[in-house]
């Protein structure tokens, strides 16, 4: 009798050529990075500007508000690794694991973009805030539980005679993730503004729909592992497991407070940018776009760090892992030392608008028509909407506020009030020296991670590792959340607010100085026993793809 073939092949191909599968891979990773980052950089001004109530009416939250929701998102959506990847390797293998996610990924995206329905079908469904919570949650779930899967995905397609391709394919993997981002973060907010929060959502979700259409393309070109099962476990938690976990938990919550300001720049730097004055380059950029400078910066400092400033570093001082980790926790405290600065400058100015403007606003001296015109084409349309609505009739203390954050007003007799905002140049220094942070941060976390872990061990150890993105995230919500007044404001605002998370991450900076001094590195390789420490492994297995920012 016949032996029964598996559906799929199971081994990779011996070839020392390119698996058949990558191109499916990478082509699907530039369209999710496209699909997350697009929604993610529009998230926090649609929720300040554009969030209405199910009867049409402004419904925005305020900017402290606004924070603790994005961050709570990100949050949740890095604490669905450790679910994703014992899922895909016990259960469900990592492909199913993948396609399942995606069809849920693709649902989420369709209700941010059902928020953009006229106000009669809202009514007869959910209101804009609810369909924003299930999208949100649906896409953390589908999105985090991808996370830990797709690159350990790519590692499983090498066999022994073509792994030496792939720190090709994982450079090819890297561009795309930021060739995705790179282009979304500057297409989605010109969507927001000129099309509506329905295209604005809508586009990130068929090039979701586009991604996992091009991953099940190649399905029957992909080596499928198979699930270990139970096996799994008694596997990943064994003695080795246990103790590369135990070593690594402190590191992990020294680099959740780096990732507490680094995803900061989604947030509070995306608000901090509607007070600067954007205009660079010829051009009047929007507040979500100054985002884009990051991939594209990543993008130049990988080589700039391999060819240049690791071998030049390297002839003074003997550049380990946790030395490049420690140099990046300095200039992110730098980095955000620097928006503290900007953020000074601007409450400086907001406060001189604010003497010229209050008097005005008292003596009805604002033409609200003209004003909300004004601060419609400048793009803030919470503010403009809630003065037509009004018709003029706002609170005058709150009109002040509002006029203030957007620095605009035209007067009765047709004059224009702008605040002298600082140049977003403050912004772009700030992010040179925060995506350096990122390359030694990041990426050496992900090599430093992937090599202390045992073979069984590995998805667990990177998951782990995506936890602490988590942790900083959600700690920067609780800040947020815990420092409101019973207005819903934040009473850690301007200037104090950057200098509190600047002192979090100097203090984590020093905490981290014995950290590196205690620690012990054991290596482990898949296939290569280091210090007698390792058996062997026959599989590629789990190559976390260490220039993957996932």
């Amino acid at each position: 009798m016949a032996t029964q073939q598996p559906p799929y092949q199971t081994l990779p191909q011996i070839t020392s050529g390119m698996p058949p599968g990558i191109p499916f891979i990478v082509g699907n990773e530039a369209a999710e990075r496209f699909s997350f980052y697009g929604m993610k950089t529009i998230l926090v001004v649609f929720m300040t500007q554009y969030l209405l109530s199910a009867t049409g009416q402004t419904a925005g939250m305020n900017e402290t508000q606004a924070r603790e929701w994005m961050h709570f998102f990100v949050a949740t959506a890095y604490f669905f690794p450790i679910i994703g990847g014992i899922v895909a390797d016990a259960f469900l293998g990592k492909y199913a694991t993948i396609l399942l996610l995606s069809l849920v990924y693709c649902v989420g995206h369709l209700c941010l973009s059902l928020m953009d329905m006229p106000a009669s079908l809202l009514a007869a469904t959910l209101e804009p805030r609810g369909w924003l919570l299930v999208g949100l949650a649906l896409i953390a779930v589908g999105s985090g539980g991808i996370k830990p899967c797709v690159s350990s995905h790519v590692g499983d397609q090498f066999g022994a005679a073509n792994r030496h391709l792939l720190e090709r394919v994982f450079g090819w993997f890297y561009f795309a993730i930021n060739f995705g981002s790179f282009f979304s973060t500057l297409l989605t907010p010109w969507l927001l503004k000129h099309s509506g929060p329905g295209w604005a959502f809508g586009v990130p979700g068929i090039l979701m729909a586009a991604a996992t259409w091009v991953f099940w393309l190649g399905r029957h070109r992909f080596v499928h592992i198979p699930p270990r099962g139970m096996r799994y476990f008694s596997e990943t938690f064994g003695p080795k497991g246990r103790g590369a976990i135990f070593s690594l938990v402190p590191l992990y919550l020294l680099v959740a407070v780096f990732w507490s300001l680094y995803d900061q720049s989604g947030g509070a730097w995306v608000q901090q940018a509607q007070q600067m004055d954007r205009r660079l380059l010829g051009v009047s950029w929007l507040e979500s776009q100054i985002q884009a400078i990051n991939p594209l910066l990543v993008l130049i400092f990988i080589p700039l760090f391999n060819a240049l400033i690791y071998p030049a570093v390297s002839k003074l001082i003997t550049l380990t892992p946790l030395r490049k980790i420690l140099a990046g926790f300095v200039l992110t405290v730098f980095a955000f030392a620097i928006s503290a600065s900007a953020q000074r400058v601007i409450d400086i100015e907001a406060d001189r608008f604010q003497q010229t403007i209050a008097p005005l606003v008292a003596q009805g001296k604002i033409d609200s028509a003209a004003t909300a015109t004004a601060l419609h084409e400048a793009g803030f349309v919470a503010i403009a909407k809630e003065l037509v609505d009004d018709d003029g009739q706002t609170n005058p203390q709150q009109l002040t506020r509002s006029l203030v954050a957007a620095g605009l007003a035209i007067t009765v007799d047709n004059t224009r009030l702008s605040a002298d905002w600082p140049n977003v140049g403050w912004q772009l220094c700030a992010y040179v020296v925060i995506t350096a942070a990122e390359v030694l941060v990041s990426i050496t976390c992900l090599e430093f991670s992937y090599t202390q872990a045992p073979p069984q061990g590995k998805s667990l150890v990177m998951s782990l590792y995506l936890l602490s993105v988590s942790m900083g995230n959600l700690f920067t919500a609780m800040v947020n959340k815990l420092t409101q007044d019973a207005a819903g404001n934040s009473t850690l605002s301007g200037e104090n607010y950057y200098w509190f998370f600047t002192g979090c991450m100097a203090v984590a900076t020093v905490l981290l100085i014995p950290v590196l001094l205690l620690y012990k590195p054991r290596e482990y390789l898949q296939g290569e026993p280091t210090n007698s420490r390792l058996a062997p492994d026959n599989a590629v297995g789990s190559l976390t793809g260490s220039r993957a920012k996932r």
